[in-house]
């Protein structure tokens, strides 16, 4: 979405696109907001998270407890390495950190070419550091250009009083459907014996 905003403006350059921020701009949602001409938030929003992560859990003890023997088929010699079932293996734990941290790189140089001089890096090397800050905050670090709403930006930056909403309603087919199907799951989970709450 980055990339596809970045080529837009540049197909367009008259036409100016604004991000706003409501409730919270981290991590994926900051990268996509940063190719935008600006960005607005509420004093209150969350913005930033300018970080890579991934987690898991690992289950190898409790299997060894449990007594259960796992067994995995694979074809590559790494197929299976981000499996919680297995030990980890210090080689594919470095492969995995290289991956990270090349993602980060990737997310920093965009916010980087995205902000320009706007954001406050040098003097703030934190931004990078997946902390996240209030619109508030962020202001002063230069993550955003302004604070203000939706309303706001559309009333007083570009001119327009009322607001399009372009978000794909559900039918009320759909959305009966999606309820009946987490009934059912419920009523399984409670079959097999497993408290309900646990699979929302």
């Amino acid at each position: 979405m980055y990339d596809e905003i970045r080529r837009l403006r540049g197909l367009h350059p008259d036409i100016k696109l604004y991000a706003v921020i409501s409730d919270l701009g981290a991590s994926g949602a900051y990268y996509i907001a940063s190719a935008a001409d600006q960005i607005y938030a509420d004093k209150a929003s969350l913005v930033g998270s300018i970080g890579v992560t991934a987690a898991g859990y690992g289950f190898v003890g409790t299997m060894e407890k449990l007594g259960v023997e796992r067994r995995v088929y694979t074809s590559g010699e790494h197929k299976a390495f981000l499996d919680p079932f297995q030990p980890q293996k210090a080689d594919e734990t470095q492969f995995w950190q290289g991956v990270l941290d090349t993602t980060h790189r990737q997310f920093i140089a965009s916010v980087k070419q995205g902000r320009g001089d706007r954001l406050k890096d040098k003097d703030h090397p934190e931004l990078f550091s997946g902390l996240v800050w209030t619109g508030e905050q962020a202001l002063p670090l230069g993550l955003i250009d302004a604070l203000g709403s939706a309303s706001s930006v559309a009333r007083d930056v570009i001119g327009e009083k009322e607001l399009v909403d372009f978000t794909v309603e559900e039918s009320p087919f759909d959305r009966f459907s999606k309820k009946l199907g987490a009934s059912v799951a419920e009523k399984l989970a409670l079959y097999m014996g497993f408290q309900g709450p646990t699979l929302r």
